[in-house]
C-alpha cells in the first residue's frame, strides 16, 4: 500500500480511450468502502460521459469564458483538458439539516471516498486528478444544476479519469515530500 501511495500523482493528460465501465464500478465501490460516521454514507456520484460530456463542456466554456475573459489562452489550455478527459465523476456529500457537526463529519468521510478511489485508479493503471476548483466548477452553482439540484448534497470534488498519456507521466518529476518526522510531534 505504500508503494501505491508513493506512486499516487493528478493525472491531468489522458490518451482518446475511453474508461471501461467495469473499471469506473470499481472506482466507485472503492469509494464506498471509506470510513464514515454512523456509517451514514454521505456520498452520492454523479458520472458524465458520452453526451452528458458535451454538454459538461459547454458549461466549462462558459464559466471559463466569463471567469477570465482577459485570458483566451487560459480558457482554451482548460478547454482542452476538459475535452480530453474521458469521464468526469462529480462527487457530492450529504448536508444533515440542523447538524453542522454531522455535516462536518461527512464532508470528511466523501474525502476518504475519494482517496479510496484515487488508489484504485493507480492499481488500474488510470489516471485521476481530483478538481476542487477552476476547470472542476465545484464552486459554481451550474454544476450543482448541471447534476440535477440534488437537496441537501454539497459538491466536494470532479474527479477526471482517464487513461494516462505515457509522454506526459514521463515528464513527471519525482514528489518531494516533507519527511513526516518534520511534521510530527510525538506527545
Amino acid at each position: 500500500m505504500l508503494e501505491i501511495l508513493k506512486k499516487r500523482r493528478a493525472i491531468r493528460d489522458y490518451i482518446d480511450k475511453d474508461v471501461e465501465d467495469e473499471k469506473l464500478a470499481i472506482l466507485l465501490e472503492a469509494a464506498t468502502l471509506a470510513p464514515n460516521d454512523r456509517l451514514r454514507e454521505p456520498w452520492s456520484f454523479y458520472v458524465i460521459k458520452g453526451e452528458a460530456k458535451k454538454r459538461y463542456e459547454q458549461l466549462a466554456e462558459e464559466y471559463l469564458n466569463e471567469r477570465f475573459p482577459t485570458k483566451p489562452h487560459l480558457v482554451e489550455s482548460s478547454l482542452k483538458v476538459v475535452k480530453t478527459t474521458p469521464v468526469h465523476i462529480v462527487v457530492t456529500s450529504d448536508i444533515v439539516p440542523d447538524d453542522e457537526d454531522a455535516t462536518k463529519d461527512n464532508e470528511f468521510a466523501v474525502c476518504c471516498a475519494i482517496h479510496s478511489m484515487w488508489l484504485a485508479a493507480e492499481e488500474l493503471g488510470l489516471g485521476f486528478v481530483w478538481r476542487t476548483r477552476g476547470v472542476g466548477l465545484v464552486h459554481d452553482d451550474r454544476l450543482h444544476e448541471f447534476i440535477g439540484s440534488p437537496e441537501n448534497k454539497k459538491v466536494i470534488g470532479n474527479i477526471f479519469v482517464g487513461y494516462p498519456d505515457e509522454e506526459s507521466l514521463n515528464k513527471l518529476k519525482p514528489s518531494k515530500r516533507t519527511s513526516y518526522t518534520e511534521k510530527t510531534t510525538w506527545l
